[in-house]
């Protein structure tokens, strides 16, 4: 049995996306699942919007996500002479021409098939010039794939099943621009030929483009590969994805503070199924996937679900870890944090509500500020005359505590609400807007005990004088 080879081929002219990011990981999956070999090309022959910018960021983005390349990355540009060299070979077999056709012929040859309700395609006017003897002709010239004009070619593919294309209907390819510069249906087949590849899984937007490949894998006695074309990820408005609904680059969800395994995790069920399973191990992902699993219908992308989804892989971790993960996102906020173990139980009083690392950060940053922010409305509502009168008297009561714990600190809570008669909001929501700045957070109890008593009292005297 052949070991499968497949390949991961970004175009350099943007950063790693999510549609991208969920392509490398199908083929990593396959690989590491059939012990093949997982390939990085860098298809980098659009010089004019390609940039070692994208590149790195594109690299960068594949390391975060753990998925380790076997070979490469390969560059196509570093590879012209292999291209011209397959285009030799192709016209001295009579299976490629030189098409002299101008760009404005071209155009007016398109305009005029659109207007007749024709479908716009090459009409071969050149395809026999080369059976013709003639002197060396100086005009520019590229060079054309000469393709069967009968017949059918039929796409065997995984995740669509069979998809016939009349050969009528498929034009003569350029592979060759007048520049010298190969496109980019040519460079693909000729690095899939020289690299082995077995598998091509890949977005069903190269559909169309499959059925000339496949011609011309045939042109070079080059077994078919194996197609799966994977279904488009929608956006929330079931459009195709955008940058309204999910971040251009695959590194700002590292900057969202977005663990790399449950991004992994999530992309590979936009798509993909294994039972009711939600959440998965890499090695779980790795022994369950299947590209027949693969669904055919277009997947919607979900912000809410990526959040749940990371929230349900940051469980995995223990205090310790999550605060460490943290803490870069907390120093990023201008923070400091100088008790370390003040510093674990601070984020971990939060877990249950911060659903990535930075929002972590976000909602956990009232304990290492020096000076405390009133949320408006929370300030207007609590921190009133009478609320300044209850912070008054549960300062004075909380000055009284020698082991200020959860539970001394409950005890005079209690004995409080038993004085005064009010209720416990009455009193804890003052005491939550004085110590964190809003009325939203964890139980007033713990924040204080993780605060500590002369931080506790330093913040309650401020709030009501």
């Amino acid at each position: 049995m052949t070991p499968c080879r497949v390949r991961f081929a970004p175009s350099p002219t943007g950063h790693l996306h999510i549609g991208g990011a969920r392509t490398a990981l199908y083929n990593w999956l396959l690989a590491r699942k059939m012990n093949g070999t997982f390939i990085l090309r860098v298809e980098d022959t659009d010089t004019e919007r390609s940039t070692h910018e994208y590149t790195a960021s594109i690299i960068e983005g594949m390391k975060w996500l753990g998925l380790n390349h076997d070979e490469g990355p390969y560059f196509q540009m570093q590879r012209m002479d292999v291209y011209k060299a397959h285009v030799e070979d192709l016209m001295k077999r009579g299976l490629a021409y030189k098409c002299y056709c101008t760009q404005e012929e071209l155009e007016a040859k398109r305009q005029a098939a659109m207007k007749e309700g024709r479908k716009p395609k090459y009409d071969g006017k050149c395809r026999e010039l080369s059976a013709i003897p003639q002197t060396p002709d100086p005009r520019p010239f590229s060079i054309r794939f000469k393709a069967p004009v009968e017949g059918t070619t039929i796409v065997h593919d995984i995740v669509k099943g069979d998809v016939s294309f009349e050969n009528k209907e498929l034009d003569d390819l350029i592979i060759m621009r007048s520049s010298g510069t190969p496109t980019y249906n040519f460079t693909v087949v000729v690095d899939d030929v020289e690299m082995k590849i077995t598998h091509v899984v890949r977005g069903d937007d190269h559909l169309n483009n499959t059925p000339r490949q496949m011609l011309m894998y045939q042109a070079f006695n080059y077994p078919v590969p194996m197609f799966a074309h994977l279904p488009m990820i929608l956006g929330a408005d079931k459009k195709r994805l955008s940058k309204r609904f999910a971040a251009t680059s695959v590194l700002e969800y590292k900057a969202q503070g977005y663990l790399p395994d449950a991004l992994l995790n999530y992309l590979a069920r936009l798509g993909w199924a294994h039972g009711d399973q939600e959440i998965f191990t890499l090695k779980e992902m790795i022994d369950a996937f299947d590209l027949k699993d693969v669904g055919k219908a277009a997947a919607v992308f979900d912000p809410e679900k990526l959040k749940w989804v990371n929230s349900q892989h940051m469980l995995k971790f223990s205090d310790e870890e999550v605060f460490e993960m943290t803490l870069p996102f907390i120093e990023k906020r201008g923070l400091k944090v100088t008790d370390r173990s003040m510093g674990i139980k601070a984020v971990a009083s939060e877990r249950e509500r911060g659903k990535t690392l930075d929002e972590l950060s976000e909602i956990s940053a009232f304990y290492f500020h020096d000076e405390i922010t009133y949320d408006e409305k929370s300030k207007e509502k609590w921190l009133n005359d009478d609320g300044k009168k209850t912070l008054s008297l549960i300062a004075g009561r909380l000055s009284q505590i020698v082991d200020f714990s959860e539970h001394d600190i409950s005890e005079a809570f209690k004995k409080l609400i038993d004085e005064t008669g009010k209720k416990m909001l009455d009193l804890a929501q003052p005491c939550r807007v004085a110590l964190t700045g809003t009325t939203v957070s964890p139980s007033i109890y713990i924040i204080m005990a993780i605060l500590g008593k002369d931080v506790v009292l330093r913040r309650l005297n401020k709030a009501f004088q």
